[in-house]
């Protein structure tokens, strides 16, 4: 688990970095993104008692993957990447993790992310377990995201010029068929999922035309 946190922590400093080289250095509020994303995360589950709703799990464990994104960069505090990975490690060791719903565990998530201005991995296991995601499928959906954001910012995401819509579906949607077409554990995943998001959107480019 450490190596895998290691390696997640990686991508997620090198994607942050594509954002802004010393992104550390500007104290962004990641926490401030997590609970925002844990809300996000509600409205697809459906929280409305007035009218039928149906959770989109898909859609769900999505926003899970974004917090995890957001959560981790908070954990950046002038640390080096496997100390903090051993930092995380720890905190899971010995947690009783709690048995609760897909709402309340992400509202005591978010509680925790507006109370202490941070992130606790501890009660993200607790959102992980109460979505039913296992570690590697966090670690699968996980690499899947990073590399859809940095195809983002590869194509134009930060000036305003990506398109996030693909034929009436937001690229989310079609990174989960994506993903799902693919082996995590195979050589050369993550490029895989670049090529596959990139051979759509060119699609999307010539259907334009």
């Amino acid at each position: 688990m450490k190596q895998a946190f290691i390696t997640m922590l990686n991508m997620q400093n090198k994607m942050n970095q594509k954002v802004h080289a010393d992104w550390p250095a500007q104290n962004f509020e990641w926490y401030r993104a997590t609970w925002i994303e844990c809300g996000e995360l509600v409205d697809h589950y459906g929280y409305k008692w007035w009218k039928a709703q149906a959770p989109d799990m898909d859609q769900v464990k999505l926003e899970v993957i974004d917090i995890w994104h957001f959560g981790m960069s908070a954990l950046f505090k002038g640390q080096a990447i496997e100390a903090i990975a051993e930092a995380m490690v720890a905190e899971l060791e010995g947690y009783q993790y709690q048995n609760q719903g897909v709402i309340a565990a992400t509202e005591a998530l978010a509680q925790n992310s507006l109370a202490t201005k941070s992130f606790s991995v501890a009660l993200f296991w607790d959102l992980l377990n109460a979505c039913e995601m296992s570690f590697d499928e966090l670690y699968r959906q996980y690499v899947g995201k990073n590399v859809l954001n940095f195809f983002r910012q590869d194509n134009g995401y930060k000036d305003g010029s990506y398109v996030k819509q693909w034929q009436g579906r937001e690229d989310n949607e079609h990174l989960v068929e994506i993903l799902n077409e693919l082996d995590a554990s195979g050589n050369g995943f993550a490029e895989q999922v670049y090529q596959g998001l990139n051979q759509r959107y060119q699609n999307l480019a010539l259907a334009a035309t």
